[in-house]
């Protein structure tokens, strides 16, 4: 990676490194001003709002009825991607927005070309009412989910409405409570408020195009002010840049760099570095387990890291149960696995224009390089110590809570298929107002087999999971409401807590959401046989003996339902 010849080993304190700016297909135009927003957590949790049914939705005009105030679409020189430059595209920037005719002029001005931005086309169907269309991923023509755009020139009176008409999945959270994000520029210099929850009568539905279903999100909203700039998202942006800063506050940081060694795991295909950080205690690491984790393979859930720098952070703190984990193990950890489709805005996919997240195994080093060197290091630290536990943080955008997809492919026994679900088992009990047990898969189905997940778990990491984050809230603990910035880093402080509950060599974890106990996981896969550790297994062999209806003593015994019977 550039500059990076000040990184070094966890003990040494490492001098500041150079944040070369974010690489850009040279298709992509970039405008010059820097996008920053505050931080911001509501004082109050807000709640979902009540959804309109498909047969409530309103009536749309159609785009022949319009007027197109916005389009930017990248030229794309081909099918596939060929080079990038910091910057994008070179020569003057085009003019995407339609002008104003005059001061009373009440037509909102788009734009999408920043980091992590998308929007693509705009047409104007009423005095305040846009018709919105999203830019599939990058050398693709599908895959619209992530939306963040800026619009100006508002008037605080009217009630506009939006409508986003290519939305790509027939089931949506936005049909369940979920409201877009809005960001206000002057409520941001005068009152400190940063992202907030806005819109009614918000409404997902069907439509067609001709022979094609398509999907639409409309909502209505009143800006705060007249003449603001406003941002839009599907979810609290998070980009490559945002990043870059995070690790470049961590090595000036004397307390954290002590355990934390930032250095390049690979280049991405526009070239942009992706970042591995190895955390742990000073002195020798022989003995040591390791535990991988990893965020972002999928650009357009960007909930994954803010979760991740809740992990981060607390795991680099001078908490004692951070000590005890810096004493125990050696943290792998990738908090930015695709960063070209971060940078760009994707939803889903890399700029090799397919999703990597099922490219593992099969992935070559020059398509996928996040992916492929992943893996190649994942075996690596496995020739060398075990890996205890691998957990790939993502979004969710059709179902609510925080819940876990594992691995139960059926041919184990009893005890190996429990233990699979312990690790969840516990981070349900830590995090009951967030995270559902009940809602936790382990099936490992044909299609997820190109999974970092399932691919870890093939290599060998005996508790390798999925960690996905509802882009909307929780349903649990009476809360019926959305995740803040702040609910979604305690989910990496609670990941930390309940792995020191899974491998604590002591009973005196401070501030342990469980009883009193400890589980030792001893050798490869095996987990001591403490009170805590029968207390869940217990728990969960229960569980699952009330989901087939199989009693102990009965003769018969879950274990031999397979896991797709387990969770019909």
């Amino acid at each position: 990676a550039p500059s990076t010849q000040a990184w070094r080993s966890p003990g040494k304190r490492q001098a500041l490194f150079s944040l070369p700016a974010p690489c850009w297909p040279v298709e992509c135009e970039v405008i010059q001003e820097k996008i920053e927003h505050i931080e911001w957590v509501p004082p109050e949790p807000e709640p979902f709002c009540p959804p309109m049914g498909p047969e409530q939705a309103p009536d749309t005009p159609g785009e022949e009825q319009g007027t197109v105030v916005y389009h930017c679409s990248p030229v794309l020189q081909g099918s596939c991607f060929t080079c990038a430059r910091v910057g994008g595209a070179p020569g003057p920037l085009s003019s995407p927005a339609a002008p104003l005719k005059s001061p009373q002029d009440t037509t909102l001005l788009f734009e999408s070309r920043f980091e992590s931005g998308n929007l693509q086309k705009v047409i104007k169907v009423g005095p305040y009412e846009y018709v919105l269309t999203l830019r599939p991923d990058l050398y693709t023509a599908k895959h619209t989910q992530w939306f963040y755009f800026r619009v100006q020139n508002t008037r605080q009176e009217p009630l506009y409405r939006f409508t986003i008409t290519n939305m790509a999945k027939p089931k949506s959270l936005y049909g369940q409570g979920l409201r877009p994000l809005l960001y206000s520029q002057q409520d941001a210099r005068s009152r400190g408020i940063g992202w907030r929850r806005v819109g009614t009568d918000v409404c997902y539905s069907r439509g067609s195009v001709g022979e094609h279903p398509v999907f639409r999100l409309s909502w209505t909203v009143r800006f705060p002010h007249d003449g603001d700039t406003c941002f839009f998202a599907a979810c609290y942006p998070y980009t490559y840049s945002d990043l870059q800063l995070y690790l470049r506050a961590l090595a000036a940081d004397p307390a954290r760099s002590r355990y934390c060694a930032v250095q390049a795991l690979c280049r991405s295909l526009a070239g942009n570095t992706v970042y591995l950080l190895t955390i742990t205690g000073p002195g020798s690491t022989a003995g040591k387990r390791a535990v991988v984790a990893s965020a972002r393979v999928h650009p357009g859930e960007s909930g994954g890291s803010w979760a991740m720098r809740g992990f981060l952070d607390f795991l680099l703190s001078a908490h004692a149960d951070a000590r005890l984990l810096r004493r125990l193990f050696v943290f792998k950890v990738v908090p930015m696995l695709n960063p070209d489709g971060v940078v760009v805005g994707n939803s889903r996919c890399s700029l090799a224009g397919r999703d990597p997240n099922r490219a593992y195994g099969t992935a070559l080093p020059g398509s996928f390089p996040g992916v492929w060197h992943l893996q190649a290091m994942v075996q690596r630290v496995l020739a060398e110590r075990e890996v205890v536990l691998y957990c790939d943080i993502h979004g969710h955008s059709r179902k609510n809570n925080v819940f876990i997809y594992g691995c139960d492919a059926g041919g184990d026994g009893a005890g190996t298929r429990l233990r699979q679900r312990v690790f969840p088992l516990m981070l349900s009990k830590n995090a009951p107002d967030k995270f559902s047990f009940a809602s936790c898969k382990f099936q490992v189905q044909k299609s997820k087999e190109g999974t970092g997940r399932v691919s870890m778990w093939r290599l060998g990491v005996s508790h390798s999971y999925t960690l996905e984050v509802a882009f909307s809230g929780s349903t649990l603990g009476g809360r019926s409401s959305h995740f803040s910035v702040e609910d979604l880093e305690s989910l990496g402080r609670l990941l930390c807590d309940t792995l020191l509950d899974f491998c604590d060599p002591a009973p005196a974890k401070v501030g342990s959401g469980l009883a009193q106990g400890a589980l030792v996981p001893q050798g490869h896969g095996d987990i001591g046989t403490v009170p805590q550790l029968q207390q869940c297994l217990a728990e969960a062999d229960a569980l699952l003996r009330q989901q087939t209806g199989r009693e102990r003593g009965s003769g018969g015994s879950w274990s031999d339902v397979s896991p797709s019977e387990l969770e019909s």
